[in-house]
């Protein structure tokens, strides 16, 4: 089970990471320049509260309705928490590409530092670890 997520979550992971350094190489040999974007000022607030909703708030809003929809079963099946657990992951590692934009755009520093900051908690937190989805199991009850 452990090894799935992770796969799935590398599969999500990787594409991001290699954005950021293609973006990174690029900007080093001035292969991409943005002129002024006029509606930069409404866009980096927008972005970082986007990174905030993904890594934070949708994530705890989700475990929240899962837990609630099975709250009266006595167990859960395998299936049914890996398919969670996939979606939890489908929704977290959202904040990395969100933080690809901040980048690519050159938002002003504290909106590009306050989603890299929330892209690096979706990273790290959500990451499915053994030691994680052993907690996930017994919380929900697993079969």
């Amino acid at each position: 089970m452990a090894d799935e997520l992770r796969r799935t979550y590398f599969i999500l992971l990787i594409p991001a990471i290699v954005g950021f350094i293609a973006i990174s190489a690029a900007k080093k040999f001035n292969l991409l320049e943005f002129g002024h974007i006029t509606f930069l000022e409404l866009l980096a607030p927008l972005v970082f509260i986007l990174s905030v909703v993904f890594a934070i708030a949708w994530p705890i809003f989700f475990r929240t309705l899962f837990a609630h929809k099975i709250r009266h079963q006595k167990s859960i099946s395998e299936a049914d928490l890996i398919n969670f657990e996939r979606n939890f992951l489908y929704i977290a590692l959202v904040t990395p590409y969100l933080m690809l934009t901040a980048y690519l755009l050159e938002f002003p520093r504290f909106y590009l530092a306050g989603t890299v900051l929330m892209a690096l908690y979706a990273v790290y937190y959500y990451y499915p670890s053994k030691k994680r989805i052993q907690f996930e199991r017994r919380i929900f009850r697993v079969k």
